[in-house]
């Protein structure tokens, strides 16, 4: 009789950067599958499900080939009065990705790595927030929103609508 052998198959290592880039684009699939932002006029816009948050979603700029777009819930941070959590998204249609290009927490990014920060510090924060607004979506979509969920909501108060854009 001849003794197992375990046969260790080696799969090639996905590098940060790949794995960043397979984020987008998850993160452009759970989008467009919930909310399909590309095909929304510019404007706010409000999910509601039963038993959870109200989500806001607001499209800031249609461009030929990128969709700009916030989402948040109507809590504020106390010490700013901006919503918290928030992630600002860049939705590239041609490349089908969606980039969490900052996230809000109460701090703006140079705040957090500094003025001119490496690339792996850069790569490292890319991934995390990217990371967050996949788990978000995730939970969003498990809660019951999408399409039929969402509907369009009043303006923006003029004064904090892009107050925490640096």
């Amino acid at each position: 009789m001849h003794a197992a052998t375990p046969t260790h198959r080696h799969l090639p290592r996905l590098s940060r950067f790949e794995w960043l880039m397979g984020l987008y684009g998850e993160n452009f699939q759970r989008l467009t599958r919930m909310f399909q932002p590309q095909a929304l006029a510019p404007g706010r816009y409000v999910s509601r499900v039963e038993g959870g948050l109200d989500l806001h979603l607001e499209v800031l700029a249609l461009h030929t080939y990128t969709v700009e777009l916030r989402l948040s819930y109507a809590m504020l941070d106390p010490a700013t009065g901006q919503p918290d959590p928030s992630a600002y998204v860049r939705l590239y249609r041609d490349a089908r990705q969606a980039e969490a290009t900052h996230c809000y927490i109460g701090r703006r990014w140079q705040d957090v790595l500094g003025l001119r920060p490496s690339v792996q510090v850069m790569l490292g924060h890319r991934l995390r927030m990217n990371g967050f607004l996949n788990k978000w979506l995730d939970y969003l979509e498990g809660q019951g929103h999408g399409p039929h969920t969402l509907s369009e909501a009043g303006p923006a108060p003029a004064d904090k609508k892009n107050a925490a854009c640096a």
